[in-house]
């Protein structure tokens, strides 16, 4: 019957908000630092104002779960964990996803890892000049196979500018001089270490050639720039002019 009156419920409603307040509030149970380790200065910055956690608080006003999905929501953490440990520190462990290409699109310069997931913007391509470069439509969906073409461009890696994906299907070679490798849409890697084979036996990249065309890999074809196209007519022309004066 006494418990059936509005005014005694919420009587014992206060008295055990105010225990639990009081419990809360203990020194004990008072989270005043945030510590963030595995994480570069920059990163650690963006993690911080990412949480937004207003301290000192106390611990039983952290939700770790929520506060987690929001660490992970940034570009450049791969993993994150939370945990409250002695002292009144919020310790948050980060593990970041390392940059393993440039992606060249129409927004600028992104940086991927090795599965192709959205590290972070790039300032400049000097600033990664140890990534390769990929652009190209469905680029980023083939982020692996970049990277097995870029491990075997040693012996040209001096002359690398990049590799475009073409038609999302398969990868061009991009070198200076604008010469491209044009490889097939399978077995790209082991034609691209034939191609670098040849040119290691007869020099064949440093002709006056514009295309070296393996998208179909039983007819390899080569196409010259129009200049050497010219001379070897010329040159074609006066073997055949001898063989008839002959």
């Amino acid at each position: 019957a006494w418990l059936s009156s509005e005014t005694n419920r919420q009587a014992i409603a206060g008295v055990i908000t105010d225990v639990r307040e009081r419990i809360e509030s203990r020194p004990e149970f008072q989270v005043r630092v945030m510590a963030v380790d595995g994480a570069s200065p920059d990163l650690a910055e963006t993690v911080r104002a990412a949480l937004g956690v207003d301290l000192p608080s106390s611990s039983f006003d952290l939700d770790l779960e929520a506060l987690q999905d929001k660490a992970l929501m940034i570009d450049a953490v791969k993993k994150a964990d939370l945990r409250i440990r002695q002292g009144g520190v919020l310790q948050v462990d980060i593990v970041e996803r390392t940059p393993q290409v440039l992606w060249r699109n129409a927004e600028g310069l992104r940086l991927l890892d090795g599965k192709g997931i959205l590290v972070g913007a790039a300032e400049s391509r000097a600033a990664f000049a140890a990534l390769p470069v990929i652009a190209g439509e469905g680029a980023a969906d083939a982020v692996p196979e970049a990277l097995r073409l870029f491990a075997v461009t040693g012996p040209i890696r001096a002359r690398l500018r990049g590799f475009e994906r073409m038609g999302a299907r398969r990868w061009d070679v991009v070198l200076d001089r604008d010469q491209r490798i044009m490889l097939p849409e399978t077995g790209a890697v082991q034609a691209l270490e034939r191609v670098i084979a040849m040119d290691q036996a007869v020099d064949m990249l440093s002709r006056d050639l514009v295309t070296v065309d393996l998208r179909l890999p039983r007819r390899p074809t080569i196409r010259m720039t129009s200049n050497a196209t010219q001379e070897m007519w010329r040159i074609k022309a006066i073997e055949a002019g001898g063989a008839v004066q002959q």
